[in-house]
């Protein structure tokens, strides 16, 4: 992806989702001929000159200070997530879309595999930042049978946006979709040099629309904790909250886990999810009769 065209297009639709009322100033001018704040105002919220402003806005923060990146953040109100993208746009533009300490990890260690083994009541994942399912415990294999019985590695992007039937087990589809792609465009900003990552994203934005105009909108995402609901096809709905981790920020990767609530009718639906995945396993592992 091209840093200038990031950050231009970044910068222009955070500016355009904030109105002047929004932004706590007094609207300039008569008739208002762009959507959201105009370029002096951002500029004039911020502290600096129009001029710079509209440099950055051009897609140029080579030299920009730090002290600069927050009073824009803070001009167009930007979220945690956000800010940290804006840093990271930066960063590509001052340094070059330099190697991480470590390249992206296809496999994990035998430790972390004993630690999501270990987690017996609840699903588990380790996901690249690519959002490929590195290795998951056997309730999480269970909950996710639909994306794990799909062609090639298990991905949660490629399953979201090109398999009809996750419009069926995600109960909320149009946010999990957002979401997905939020988080998608934070780890780009993170991992500029990440060709597979690339990849991914040309793969999604040619075969799926409803991908494509999501990405267009530069949304971001910090998805470290919350609730998530969803229809499994043998157990039925189950409400999962959900922490996530992140156990090597080098390569973005990180552990999942979905608890229910204790009591709660989700609870009971894992424990018989469990039971049907050891059936599974256990009829997986019969040997055929000639």
């Amino acid at each position: 992806m091209d840093n200038r065209t990031e950050v231009r297009e970044f910068l222009i639709t955070r500016r355009a989702r904030i109105t002047p009322e929004q932004a706590g100033i007094e609207p300039v001018g008569g008739r208002r001929r762009v959507q959201g704040l105009r370029r002096d105002e951002v500029a004039r919220l911020a502290g600096v000159s129009v001029d710079y402003y509209t440099r950055l806005e051009r897609g140029n923060l080579t030299g920009v200070s730090d002290s600069v990146l927050d009073a824009i953040a803070r001009a167009l109100g930007l979220d945690r997530a956000e800010h940290d993208h804006l840093y990271d746009l930066a960063r590509t533009a001052n340094q070059g879309a330099t190697p991480k300490a470590k390249p992206p990890i296809s496999r994990i260690e035998p430790p972390l595999q004993h630690l999501l083994d270990a987690i017996t009541a609840a699903p588990a994942f380790v996901v690249s930042n690519r959002e490929d399912i590195l290795a998951s415990n056997a309730l999480g294999r269970a909950m996710y049978s639909e994306l794990f019985d799909g062609p090639g590695p298990a991905n949660y992007s490629r399953f979201i946006f090109l398999n009809p039937r996750a419009h069926e087990f995600y109960a909320d589809w149009e946010r999990a979709a957002s979401t997905n792609v939020a988080v998608l465009r934070r780890q780009a900003g993170r991992f500029p040099d990440d060709r597979g990552l690339a990849e991914l994203i040309g793969e999604l934005s040619m075969r799926s629309d409803e991908f494509r105009t999501r990405w267009a909108a530069h949304n971001v995402h910090r998805h470290f904790t919350g609730t998530k609901h969803f229809r499994h096809p043998v157990v039925g709905p189950l409400e999962l909250q959900f922490l996530q981790m992140e156990i090597d920020e080098d390569t973005g990767t990180t552990l999942t886990v979905y608890p229910a609530v204790p009591g709660s009718e989700t609870e009971e639906a894992l424990r018989l999810l469990a039971s049907w995945a050891a059936t599974e396993s256990s009829t997986d592992d019969v040997p055929s009769r000639a």
